[in-house]
């Protein structure tokens, strides 16, 4: 019994991107295409009619642009995974895609192989960007965000759910940290520090290594 293919939506308004990345990704094995969508509006109505797996979404466009249309996709399925393409790394509007709830963020020039790699990332359920670029991204743009009092709540704990370990744990990775270097900081194997992290993104209910980068800067878990 072979396992299902990652089903994906693409959404982006100029026809010649749309065929360049299904001319790709259908070439991967274990990958396919299910629909297209040539702007956010449409491709908000064909992601809760085809429940892809991952979403790749242009951020430039007419009707509904793609951070807006993230943001609906991800209100009204949680389980959504979305890709934002961009032109620029660290753009502004791959921010905006990020704070709405993107996975990831990939350059619209990625060689092949970094985008089906991307895809197959998050549809396991990981990021399509790392912690640290993450981290940068933050930096960058972090007049946008609310300060920790306003994040949490005056007199909230954001991390009570979270035993000492856990919450040094999501220290770490809003400082940017991969599990190898978790794992050399406090002395864990790979795998304790996957199940640490596993249990931190359940208990906070974070999407993922992304949104825990963002969880921790915003809570003023990380100094800025």
């Amino acid at each position: 019994m072979t396992d299902s293919p990652i089903r994906i939506l693409l959404v982006d308004d100029q026809q010649l991107v749309r065929l360049g990345f299904r001319m790709v990704l259908d070439a991967e094995p274990g990958l396919t295409i299910v629909g297209e969508a040539g702007d956010g509006a449409e491709g908000v109505r064909l992601a809760a009619e085809l429940r892809p797996d991952v979403v790749l979404m242009d951020v430039r466009m007419p009707v509904l642009d793609g951070i807006e249309a993230t943001r609906r996709i991800v209100e009204t399925d949680p389980q959504a995974r979305v890709i934002v393409l961009t032109t620029f790394d660290l753009d502004e509007y791959a921010f905006g895609g990020l704070r709405a709830g993107a996975s990831g963020f990939l350059l619209k020039d990625a060689r092949p192989e970094e985008l089906a790699a991307a895809v197959r990332a998050v549809a396991a359920g990981d990021a399509a960007v790392s912690g640290r670029v993450t981290r940068a991204m933050l930096e960058l743009f972090a007049d946008r965000l609310p300060t920790g009092a306003t994040a949490a709540g005056a007199g909230t704990d954001p991390t009570a759910a979270l035993t000492p370990r856990e919450r040094e744990i999501l220290v770490a990775m809003g400082e940017g940290l991969s599990n190898g270097e978790i794992g050399a900081k406090f002395y864990l194997t790979e795998s304790t520090v996957k199940t640490h992290v596993g249990r931190v993104l359940a208990k906070l209910q974070l999407r993922d290594r992304v949104h825990a980068v963002i969880f921790a800067y915003e809570n003023g878990l990380v100094e800025r």
